[in-house]
């Protein structure tokens, strides 16, 4: 077997698994509208940002949130692997790791970027309004959101073996990553120490470089945003590839 088509059974197999489960695909498409009409439509009845009401103020962390929740918890499946000795399969062809941790990346990166795609289409339902040049913009963030939040999960699955250790990583990983974000509210006038962590936080600047995209509301300017998304999915790639590299 060669790479390229090593690379490509992999890729093809997490993107058949995901077409199949049917589960999947209605929760990309019913969790974010629970989103914005509960918690959206709820606060955004009483307040609204830069002239935008909230539940229009939150669609680009939504978006985010479901992309972020798809991808990291792709290293879920590392974890399933290993217990079915699947994994033990893939880790003896004649395949390098970088190869495996490539099609592994590719093939998470395109369920979650399917599913974006799902929630950007309903976005039309919510008053959302794209050009050309803001869904090029949310695309290429989503792109740099999935393949760094995906080489993440792919770290994290690589180095456990059970299915309640990865569970942790929702609340010290997923949750700290995303409501420090400004995700779900306005950089402006935060309290000095939430601020520093808000910049710290990679995911502060993709949700902002999409809500600046889709409603012209960025804190920070563009290049910035595209530069930190940039940098973090190139960090988390070499995260994932040294972490295939060690696993054993």
């Amino acid at each position: 077997m060669g790479e390229l088509s090593g690379l490509y059974a992999l890729w093809y197999r997490e993107v058949k698994v995901f077409l199949r489960e049917r589960s999947r695909i209605i929760s990309s498409i019913v969790n974010p509208i629970i989103w914005l009409v509960a918690f959206g439509g709820g606060l955004g009845s009483t307040i609204s940002f830069g002239g935008a009401d909230y539940q229009t103020f939150i669609f680009p962390g939504v978006l985010m949130l479901t992309v972020l929740f798809t991808s990291i918890f792709f290293g879920l499946y590392i974890v399933w692997d290993k217990r079915m000795d699947f994994f033990k399969e893939v880790m003896v062809a004649p395949l390098s790791r970088l190869t495996l941790f490539t099609g592994k990346m590719m093939g998470g990166c395109t369920d979650s970027l399917l599913q974006g795609s799902f929630l950007i289409i309903i976005g039309l339902f919510f008053n959302i309004k794209y050009t050309p040049y803001s869904l090029a913009l949310v695309i290429l963030f989503l792109l740099f959101l999935s393949a760094a939040t995906t080489s993440l999960g792919l770290a994290i699955g690589a180095q456990l073996s059970s299915f309640e250790g990865f569970g942790l990583i929702q609340s010290f990983v997923i949750m700290p990553l995303f409501f420090l974000s400004g995700a779900l509210y306005p950089l402006e006038n935060l309290p000095e120490w939430l601020l520093v962590v808000t910049r710290v936080n990679p995911l502060t600047y993709i949700v902002d470089g999409m809500r600046g995209a889709l409603l012209g509301l960025n804190h920070f300017p563009i290049w910035m945003d595209i530069g930190v998304g940039l940098v973090f999915m190139v960090t988390m790639i070499l995260a994932g590839t040294l972490s295939f590299m060690r696993m054993h």
